[in-house]
């Protein structure tokens, strides 16, 4: 019999324990792989974007919206190549299906935003069409929309001015990324501003927040103190920086999403040491004459030794790799299921680097002890019971 095949037989002397604490190891693992991508999501932020553009908000909170009579002002600040502005919507679809949707300046998104990529012909049309919206690829071809369908969307923030939610826009235009990262954000649903601002019954020149793209990103710091500066000690004190930072602090609305990931993960993984330990235990110890004879036909101590770790880690490879696969198609089913919120989900290389790593080192941990015991074993009381 081979190393492989000895250590094979006795990881499933007792079928129903190993099958057990192998499923054990599964649902952590398939936690890890799953928490981890999750928690990367939310928390990295479009790390994507660099530091090509500024966001600008109200001091107070980005819910708080600026009024768009900044934006001229903006416009002047030295390094400032172009400014554009979104108005969160709110947007509903169907009974309570959340849509990321803006109400847009059509006329600068395709200047601030170049990583979004249409028809000429459908960009011109969203800026000349008073109701126009553009749909990302994503969204459109989970709806199944195309140019010229009709766009029911309910806001859970405007009302239009005869108090009604339900809002109603023409897509003249499905918009795509300039590449495969930017692909997986278009998501987004853009609404032609101009329309949203004559017909919400909140009142007339509401910009939300503005875009800034710089001329040198080397002087990002700069600008947003200068923009900050222009505001200062005013009924509207901006709040300027990076559009990664900002992304951050969106998403920190949730919570501390990675300290919530850690913690989680360390009593999963608390709990997993405990029984995955006792479960190695339990098996040496039955298997203690069994090793007495293995020392007494040649092996060594060493090579006891190596036989139990061995077998924790084969134990946990096998229990991490299944969940570790399980959280990689469960991660893919979600991005498919809901691309507007997780279109951008992917499993991430670097996760599975980790996960195999936590599966070598948590092999040590509950291998190594019942395997220096092993070692320790004299033959004679092993064979005598003591």
């Amino acid at each position: 019999m081979s190393y492989f095949g000895f250590i094979w037989a006795s990881l499933w002397r007792k079928k129903t324990r190993a099958a057990f604490t192998i499923l054990s190891l599964l649902c952590a693992f398939l936690l890890f792989g799953l928490l981890q991508t999750i928690g990367a999501f939310f928390t990295a932020g479009a790390d994507f974007v660099g530091a090509s553009r500024l966001i600008v908000q109200s001091r107070v909170s980005f819910t708080d919206s600026l009024p768009v009579r900044l934006m001229p002002q903006i416009e002047r600040v030295p390094g400032v190549q172009a400014v554009h502005h979104d108005q969160w919507f709110g947007g509903i679809l169907g009974e309570n299906t959340q849509a990321f949707s803006f109400a847009s300046n059509p006329r600068t998104l395709r200047v601030v935003y170049p990583e979004w990529v249409m028809p000429d012909e459908q960009w011109q049309a969203f800026a000349n069409t008073r109701t126009g919206a553009i749909i990302g690829r994503i969204t459109a071809d989970q709806y199944g929309w195309k140019v010229g369908d009709k766009l029911p969307l309910r806001s859970n923030i405007f009302p239009r001015k005869d108090g009604s939610m339900a809002w109603e826009f023409d897509i003249v235009g499905v918009y795509d990324g300039k590449d495969e990262t930017w692909q997986r954000q278009t998501t987004q649903i853009f609404l032609n501003w101009d329309y949203f601002n004559e017909a919400n019954q909140f009142g007339e020149g509401s910009a939300g927040v503005f875009a800034v793209k710089l001329e040198d990103v080397d002087r990002a710091d700069e600008v947003a103190q200068a923009i900050d500066a222009l505001f200062l000690n005013s009924p509207d004190e901006t709040k300027t920086q990076s559009e990664k930072d900002f992304n951050k602090g969106f998403f920190a609305q949730i919570g501390d999403i990675g300290l919530i990931v850690r913690l989680i993960l360390l009593a999963v993984f608390f709990t997993i040491v405990i029984l995955t330990g006792n479960t190695m235990a339990q098996a040496v110890r039955e298997r203690i004459p069994e090793m007495a004879v293995l020392k007494t036909l040649g092996f060594s101590n060493s090579q006891v030794t190596v036989l139990v770790v061995a077998e924790a880690l084969l134990l946990c490879l096998v229990g991490g790799l299944l969940g570790m696969a399980l959280s990689t198609l469960a991660i893919g089913g979600m991005a498919k299921a809901a691309p507007t919120f997780f279109g951008a989900l992917s499993p991430d290389p670097a996760i599975w680097v980790q996960a195999v790593a936590a599966m070598l080192v948590l092999s040590l941990v509950v291998g190594l002890p019942p395997a220096l015991r092993v070692a320790r074993l004299k033959i004679v009381d092993a064979l005598a019971g003591r």
